[in-house]
């Protein structure tokens, strides 16, 4: 079954995305632990990448590297609840969905650490 709203276009397309993503960042803070966490480590990450002395394409990638986590923590809470939905029980493929978003997590948070170091070692 397709949405109902996939029809529309124009302004009111993008007044409801935009309304569909302000949802499901409260969604994902209200029902996510490692994404409020990772928020609030973003909240204090990216002020401090503003004021640390790097060049300005160095405080693009800090800040970007930090999005970066939330982006991909977003979209692994999505593969996550996904999987929930089909099924509660446990399944070697629901297992592995969930591990690969977790690992991807992982790798953007590594990341982070990377860009960081090599910005700041500069």
């Amino acid at each position: 079954m397709e949405s109902p709203y996939k029809g529309k276009t124009g302004l009111i397309r993008l007044w409801n995305a935009f309304g569909y993503s302000l949802a499901g960042f409260r969604s994902a803070y209200k029902h996510e632990d490692a994404f409020r966490q990772e928020l609030h480590l973003a909240v204090v990450l990216i002020p401090l990448a503003l004021w640390l002395p790097a060049s300005n394409i160095g405080k693009a990638l800090m800040i970007g590297s930090v999005l970066l986590v939330i982006i991909v923590e977003l979209l692994n809470s999505a593969v996550e609840a996904t999987v929930d939905r089909i099924s509660l029980e446990n399944h070697d493929l629901a297992k592995r969905a969930k591990d690969i978003g977790s690992s991807a997590v992982l790798v953007s948070l590594i990341n982070v650490v990377v860009v960081w170091g090599l910005v700041l070692a500069d």
